[in-house]
C-alpha cells in the first residue's frame, strides 16, 4: 500500500499505578527513570519519550480508566477517541481527555473535559470505550478545524476503519440547526481514501479554500522508459508533491554511497516528470500557510478558477 502505514496503538500494559510501584519499593517521584501520565499513573521515561503525541494522548485516556471509579464507564469522544483509533491530527494534541456526557453536564476530573453530546453505542478499542470512527470524525468536524476532520476522514477511509456511507449517516444524524452540521457535511464531501498522509489532506483543504481545480490523487506517470512514479496531486500539465524532502531520505545506517544513490534516483525521477510538465513541491511549513501554498501552485500554473467545481452536481449534501 502506498503512503504511511497505520500507527501502532498505544499499549496500556506499560502503565504502572503509583500504589503498586511504592509496594515494590519504587518511588517514581524521586526517580528520573519514570514519567507521570496523570495523578496516580506512571510509565518508564524511556517509553514515554518514544511515544508519538497521538499515543501520549491515548495513554492519558487509558490512565484515567485505571484510577477512576470502576462502576463508572467512560466513553471517550472527539480528539481522545481519535487518538485511540489512530486518526491523525493537524493541530497539537490537547492535554485533557474528552469524555461523552449525555444529558446533565457533569463536572470532570482533573485533566478531563466532559462534553455533552448525542447518545451513542460505544465501541471497545484496546480495552476502553470510544465513539465509533464515523461518529468521531463528525464530532471533530463539528467542533474543530476542517483540516483535522478531513485528515481523520481520509485516514479512516484509507485504512477501512469506516465507509463513506458511515460518515454520511453520522452527518445526517446531526439535528438541523445544530452547530457544525454544515462543516460535517463538507467533510463527507471532501473525504478521499486516496490521500496518503495528513499532510496531503491538509494540502487538499488549502487547495479547496484557494479555489484551484480539484486535483486527481495518486496518478501514475509513465514515459518511454516506463513508470516514472505515482504523484500525490495531478492537474492537466502539472503535478504536485507534498513534503518532497521525505522522498530524498535514505534509511538509517545507509552509507554515503547509498545516500548518494537515493538522491540521484529522485533527481532522475523529477527530471523525467519535468520533461512531461510542471512540478510543484512543498513541505509542512508551506502547507500550513494557505497564501504560500497558493504561490507555489501559481508558479506552476495551478491558479484559482471560479468555474472549478469540487463536487459533482447532485452529490449528496446535508442541509
Amino acid at each position: 500500500m502506498l503512503g504511511q502505514p497505520a500507527p501502532e496503538p498505544f499499549d496500556p500494559q506499560v502503565l504502572r499505578l503509583y500504589s503498586v510501584l511504592r509496594r515494590q519499593g519504587i518511588d517514581p517521584k524521586r526517580h528520573q527513570g519514570w514519567a507521570r501520565v496523570r495523578r496516580g499513573v506512571w510509565v518508564k521515561a524511556g517509553t514515554w519519550a518514544g511515544l508519538t503525541p497521538e499515543q501520549r494522548h491515548a495513554a492519558r485516556a487509558h490512565a484515567l480508566t485505571l484510577v477512576c471509579d470502576p462502576d463508572r464507564s467512560w466513553t471517550f469522544t472527539h480528539e481522545t477517541a481519535a487518538a485511540v483509533w489512530g486518526l491523525p491530527r493537524i493541530e497539537p494534541w490537547p492535554d485533557a481527555v474528552r469524555t461523552l456526557v449525555v444529558g446533565t453536564r457533569r463536572r470532570g476530573s482533573p485533566g478531563v473535559r466532559p462534553t455533552p453530546g448525542l447518545d451513542v453505542v460505544a465501541e471497545v478499542v484496546h480495552g476502553i470505550r470510544v465513539t465509533p470512527v464515523g461518529r468521531t470524525v463528525v464530532d471533530l468536524a463539528r467542533s474543530g478545524s476542517l483540516p483535522t476532520a478531513v485528515a481523520a476522514a481520509d485516514h479512516a477511509l484509507r485504512h477501512g476503519l469506516c465507509t463513506r456511507d458511515d460518515l454520511a449517516r453520522e452527518a445526517d444524524a446531526v439535528p438541523r440547526r445544530r452547530r457544525g452540521r454544515p462543516q460535517a457535511a463538507l467533510v463527507v464531501d471532501l473525504a478521499d481514501g486516496d490521500s496518503m498522509s495528513a499532510g496531503e489532506s491538509l494540502s487538499r483543504v488549502q487547495m479547496f479554500r484557494l479555489g484551484v481545480p480539484r486535483p486527481r490523487l495518486q496518478v501514475r506517470h509513465e514515459d518511454a522508459q516506463g513508470l516514472i512514479g505515482i504523484v500525490d496531486f495531478d492537474w492537466d500539465g502539472a503535478v504536485g508533491e507534498f513534503d518532497g524532502k521525505v522522498k530524498y531520505r535514505a534509511s538509517d545506517g545507509d552509507s554515503a554511497a547509498q545516500v548518494s544513490e537515493v538522491l540521484w534516483r529522485e533527481k532522475k525521477r523529477e527530471d523525467r516528470l519535468r520533461a512531461r510538465g510542471r512540478v510543484a513541491r512543498w513541505t509542512w511549513e508551506i502547507a500550513l500557510d494557505q497564501e504560500r501554498l497558493g504561490a507555489v501552485l501559481a508558479a506552476q500554473g495551478v491558479l484559482p478558477d471560479p468555474r472549478a467545481s469540487w463536487f459533482d452536481l447532485g452529490q449528496r449534501r446535508v442541509g
